[in-house]
């Protein structure tokens, strides 16, 4: 008797070059035979982290064209398809705090001043002036507190991490929002030299304070918070230094102890940054009671070598880790971006120990925009033409929806057999997880340019198999329970042209 029976299966296939996206393909017969390619065992008991989710980030940029490109029907349709449970089920949603360089509005920061003046009290502190949506309204107001609050109507339960781009330029020793520079750490504003009250520090704490507050006010919870995007980036759009000393000092020293003063459940994490960074191991950085005043890190997966994730991975078993930005280029080959997605994300990274990702821009048009850095050629989860609202979907959104529609929530990665050791070579790469109700839901991803065949069985069904073929660069999943299976479709796209053409030649 097999240990595992289920009533429903549900079965898709997505090619890398999207001839097939999340297809449903019929449910391979159980046999005695193991005569596929590769032999993939799932283990239920062997248990490892737990998984909460994916979705993408709410840009200027991608609010933009979401409230102002698309009409009101358009817009609906096309949240409720991203962040509904019954259909694709993104619960993650990354923010920016203050301006970065995806965005429709020239740079701000919440509480700008002239440097040399100071605010130590932050009673300039501002998200925004004018009504939600409006077109007179001003930073956060204009485009993102809106989009935010119709994807709450959709599913209440998104979590929502917000990342810095920079402090305030008064608060840096450049005083400029760009080109980098760092915290004015060791000074001290106002009146006296209190360092919980009176440092830059400290100040800048009560910054991300006053965001939460700001967020909440509009009925929009924070989950957690980065202290830095990229702080190793001196980019000419709004940057800042950190080293992850620095930054593990600021949150043991000023931001937990202001967060616990108010939001004592607010998450933060580390790094932010590419793997890079993280060239020896994170407890030389960080010290055993300072991460206890961490909840996790978190990764970009830019830059290489993607080994140095250990270093930051093995020496504090509480925190998360949580990839908080990738995207792909316009002309990214089949091979690259799915290698991206699918094998470096959506394999080798929740193969070891990833609890969530958020991709780059949720949406971007046909030319990549807007980009308040002049950049064109990049892509968002979703296309959207600027000028009629109309949607595609890219690769990035097919690696979001295996996981948003297939695996269910609160569920917990299991082992299961892979012939890829990096994620993106060899054979047939898998995750696999077990829900809270006891169904199970497995991903295959193959990273060649032929069709690969998979043989699957469950530890505790003795010689039983399915054996299913996996496209080139894409995947299968498969999820079985013993309850209703949202086995909802991807809409057809709509058709235009994408046009990678420099900024500048366009409105």
């Amino acid at each position: 008797m097999r240990v595992f029976e289920f009533d429903h299966e549900y079965w898709t296939e997505t090619a890398g070059n999207l001839m097939s996206r999340r297809d449903v393909i019929n449910s391979p017969k159980i046999t005695n035979n193991a005569d596929g390619d590769y032999k993939i065992i799932v283990d239920p008991a062997q248990r490892k982290q737990d998984w909460l989710g994916v979705g993408a980030a709410i840009t200027d940029s991608a609010a933009s064209l979401i409230w102002r490109s698309q009409d009101a029907k358009q817009r609906h349709r096309l949240l409720t398809e991203l962040f509904s449970p019954d259909q694709a089920g993104f619960n993650f949603i990354r923010l920016p705090l203050g301006s970065c360089d995806f965005s429709s509005q020239k740079y701000y920061t919440y509480d700008d001043l002239p440097f040399g003046e100071q605010d130590y009290k932050l009673e300039n502190f501002s998200i925004g002036t004018g009504k939600p949506g409006a077109s007179q309204a001003t930073k956060d107001l204009k485009n993102i507190i809106p989009v935010v609050q119709e994807i709450l109507t959709i599913n209440p339960a998104v979590k929502i991490v917000a990342s810095p781009w920079s402090a305030p330029a008064w608060m840096k020793n450049t005083g400029h929002l760009t080109f980098g520079g760092h915290l004015r750490f060791g000074e001290f504003t106002g009146n006296g030299y209190d360092s919980s009250v009176d440092s830059f520090e400290a100040v800048y704490a009560n910054y991300f304070v006053k965001y939460i507050e700001a967020y909440a006010q509009y009925g929009i919870p924070i989950y957690g918070i980065t202290v830095q995007n990229e702080p190793s980036n001196a980019a000419h759009w709004p940057a800042m230094i950190w080293t992850l000393r620095e930054q593990a000092s600021f949150v043991s020293q000023y931001l937990r102890r202001a967060l616990d003063a108010s939001y004592p459940e607010t998450k933060i994490y580390i790094n932010d940054d590419s793997l890079h960074v993280l060239d020896r191991p994170i407890d030389s950085s960080v010290s055993n009671e300072q991460a206890m005043k961490i909840d996790g890190l978190a990764i970009h997966t830019y830059q290489v070598p993607h080994e140095n994730l250990f270093n930051g991975v093995r020496s504090y078993s509480h925190w998360q880790l949580g990839m908080t930005e990738r995207r792909c280029m316009m002309n990214e080959t089949v091979e690259d971006a799915s290698r991206i997605m699918f094998g470096t994300i959506g394999n080798w990274l929740v193969r070891n120990g990833l609890n969530f990702a958020t991709l780059w821009n949720l949406a971007l048009d046909e030319r990549g925009l807007p980009n308040a850095a002049d950049s064109t050629g990049r892509r968002g989860v979703v296309t959207i033409d600027h000028h009629t609202g109309k949607v595609q979907r890219n690769l990035e959104y097919f690696m979001l929806r295996n996981f948003g529609q297939d695996v269910s929530l609160g569920a917990t990665v299991i082992q299961s057999s892979d012939y890829t050791e990096n994620g993106i070579e060899g054979g047939i790469g898998s995750v696999a997880f077990l829900g809270i109700n006891g169904d199970i839901t497995i991903q295959l991803y193959n990273p060649n340019a032929h069709a690969r065949t998979a043989s699957i069985g469950l530890a505790g069904n003795g010689n039983c198999w399915q054996t299913v073929t996996v496209p080139a660069w894409g995947t299968v999943t498969c999820h079985k329970s013993n309850r209703d299976i949202n086995v909802s479709n991807v809409p057809a796209d709509d058709s235009f042209k994408l046009n990678p053409t420099p900024a500048n030649n366009f409105e």
